[in-house]
C-alpha cells in the first residue's frame, strides 16, 4: 500500500490515498498513539483505518432511498443489507498532493468512476494540516451536477481510549439526542438526553456499548486523561456528533453536517435534522481541529 506521511515537533500523520485518502495512523511525536493504531498490512477498507471522510452524505440511508424534490431516489444497499451509509468515497482512491512537510490536499472527482452510488456529480476535497499541537481536517464537497442535490459532510475518527493502561473521561454538550430502532436509525425528531447518554459533565463512558447520535451539538468534545488531553473542536456547520464505542475498544467520536437518515426525516417533515441542499456549483464545507495539551 502506498502511503503519504507528514509530520512536525507535534505529530505524525500517515495517510492511505487508495482508501479514500483515509488516516492510517496518527500519532504524537512520542510514537504515543492519539487514533487506534493500523497495521497497514490488515487494511482491507477505510473501515480498517483511524479516520475516513463522509461524503456526499454522513451515515445511514433507510432502505438506501429518499424523496428528493419530487423524486424517490434508490441507491444500490450495501451487500447483505437493505440500507447504505457513510457515503461513497472512503473506500476509493483519491489524488494526493504533498504540500510541504506539514501539509497534504486529496481530491476527488466522482466523474472518474462510472459506479458512484450517488445520482449527482460531485467534487471533493480534505486538506490535513500540522500547526503546532493543532492537527486541522478541512472537508469540501461541490454539486458539480445541473440540478440542486441534498448533500453532507462529516469525519468517522476512531480514537485511542486507553492511555497508560487509563481511560479518559469524555465531555461535551448536545441539545438532543435520537431515539433509534435496531438498525440505529432514528425514529423521529431529537429528544431530551437521557442520563446515561448525557456527558455534559466529564465522565468516563466505562463498559456501555454506545451507538448514539446527538443534535445541536455545541461544536467541543474533550478527552481527558490524569497526564494528557485530546480537544476536538469543529466549525458550525458540524451541527451533529456521533458517540460510537467501536468493538476493539477504541471511541468514535464523529462531528457530522446533519442527523443520521436526515434525508428521510426531512421527506417526512422532522425538523431540526441539518439536511443542506446544494445548487450547481455550490460547496458545503467546514473544518475540525484535535489538539493535545499534557503529556503526549
Amino acid at each position: 500500500m502506498k502511503t503519504c506521511t507528514i509530520q512536525n515537533e507535534y505529530w505524525t500523520l500517515e495517510v492511505a490515498p487508495e482508501y479514500g485518502a483515509s488516516i492510517l495512523n496518527l500519532s504524537a511525536a512520542s510514537g504515543r498513539s492519539v487514533m487506534r493504531p493500523v497495521n497497514t498490512e490488515s487494511v482491507h477498507s477505510s473501515s480498517d483505518t483511524a479516520m475516513f471522510a463522509l461524503m456526499p452524505y454522513s451515515n445511514r440511508i433507510r432502505d438506501a432511498r429518499f424523496e428528493f424534490e419530487g423524486l424517490t431516489v434508490q441507491l444500490r444497499p450495501k451487500a447483505g443489507s437493505t440500507l447504505i451509509q457513510h457515503g461513497d468515497v472512503r473506500n476509493r482512491p483519491w489524488q494526493v498532493q504533498k504540500i510541504s512537510e506539514t501539509q497534504i490536499r486529496c481530491t476527488f472527482d466522482s466523474r472518474e468512476f462510472a459506479d458512484v452510488n450517488w445520482p449527482w456529480a460531485f467534487t471533493a476535497q480534505m486538506e490535513y494540516h500540522l500547526s503546532g499541537p493543532h492537527c486541522d481536517t478541512a472537508l469540501t464537497l461541490t454539486n458539480v451536477s445541473d440540478s440542486i442535490m441534498p448533500a453532507g459532510i462529516g469525519l468517522h475518527p476512531y480514537f485511542q481510549r486507553l492511555q497508560g493502561g487509563q481511560e479518559p473521561t469524555l465531555q461535551f454538550e448536545a441539545g438532543g439526542w435520537y431515539a433509534t430502532d435496531e438498525n440505529s436509525l432514528p425514529l423521529g425528531g431529537a429528544q431530551a438526553i437521557p442520563a446515561a447518554l448525557d456527558f455534559s459533565s466529564a465522565r468516563q463512558v466505562g463498559d456501555a456499548q454506545i451507538d448514539a447520535v446527538f443534535a445541536s451539538w455545541e461544536g467541543t468534545a474533550r478527552l481527558n486523561w490524569p497526564q494528557r488531553s485530546l480537544t476536538l473542536t469543529a466549525d458550525n456547520v458540524f451541527s451533529h456528533l456521533v458517540l460510537f464505542t467501536a468493538p476493539d475498544g477504541s471511541l468514535a467520536l464523529e462531528p457530522v453536517s446533519h442527523a443520521t437518515d436526515a434525508f428521510n426525516l426531512a421527506s417526512r417533515g422532522v425538523h431540526g435534522t441539518d439536511m443542506k441542499t446544494l445548487t450547481p456549483q455550490q460547496s458545503l464545507s467546514g473544518a475540525v481541529r484535535l489538539s493535545l495539551e499534557g503529556d503526549w
